[in-house]
């Protein structure tokens, strides 16, 4: 597993009683979260739900805790963001209006492929670090596996080298002003052609790990899956900018 997360930047830990616990209340309180009746986007398959997990500032929802011994591998933080709620419904990925046939083709044909913290902005578009994020810890809180998350393993080297050739000389604290786009999409094209796509599914009770430079997106919906949804909360801790060009999960090296 140790071995997995250096090599391939990415890992499904084993069943742990503890994550369990948290992952009933979880989706408990993703349940709640749907009955509000929050926007939905991608023809109404995909429910974004950042920040949308009630959680407290220790992780945990409703008096459980956010206890497993995947604490062990991750330098665990003081404060705790509210979740992300990924929910994905039947049909995963209809085409908004606003969406570009490319964009669109992208979502089905790559899964979306992306690292976390790039925020597009502007017209044309331009990426910039905008989270430093440490790592990323994904929980599933229900026992679907449709629309299974996607990695590309060994993407995250591919990825870092880029972002460490872009920022070469650069003060962290000017990070963000750089546009890494092109350099970005040049990556993830040398990625698709050397590095395998595969799907990662896991069960209420498991952890998945992600190195937060690691290509990762969401597979569009088996229609032979009958499934009402599948539902993930996710956690992205936020780290100083200066450490995210360093390997996320350094304890386990």
């Amino acid at each position: 597993m140790i071995q997995t997360l250096h090599d391939d930047g990415f890992a499904v830990l084993p069943h742990d009683p503890a994550v369990a616990r948290w992952a009933v209340a979880a989706n408990a309180a993703c349940d709640q979260m749907l009955q509000r009746g929050p926007p939905l986007r991608h023809g109404g398959t995909w429910c974004v739900g950042v920040d949308a997990l009630d959680n407290g500032p220790d992780g945990s929802v409703d008096g459980v805790p956010l206890a497993g011994a995947w604490r062990d591998l991750v330098p665990v933080p003081d404060h705790w963001h509210r979740a992300q709620l990924s929910v994905v419904f039947p049909g995963y990925p209809a085409q908004d209006a606003g969406d570009t046939d490319a964009a669109h083709a992208f979502r089905v044909n790559r899964c979306a492929a992306h690292v976390d913290g790039l925020h597009a902005e502007g017209t044309p578009q331009r990426r910039h670090l905008r989270e430093a994020h440490t790592f990323i810890l994904g929980l599933p809180l229900n026992p679907s596996m449709a629309s299974p998350l996607v990695v590309w393993p060994g993407s995250h080297t591919v990825m870092r080298a880029t972002f460490a050739a872009c920022f070469d000389g650069v003060p962290p604290t000017h990070w963000g002003d750089i546009d890494v786009a092109a350099a970005y999409q040049d990556a993830r094209r040398r990625v698709f052609a050397s590095c395998p796509q595969v799907a990662v599914t896991a069960l209420p009770g498991q952890v998945v790990m992600l190195d937060r430079h690691l290509l990762h997106g969401v597979a569009p919906w088996d229609a032979s899956i009958t499934d009402q949804c599948r539902k993930l909360a996710y956690f992205r801790p936020l780290g100083a900018v200066a450490d995210w060009l360093s390997p996320s999960f350094r304890r386990a090296l």
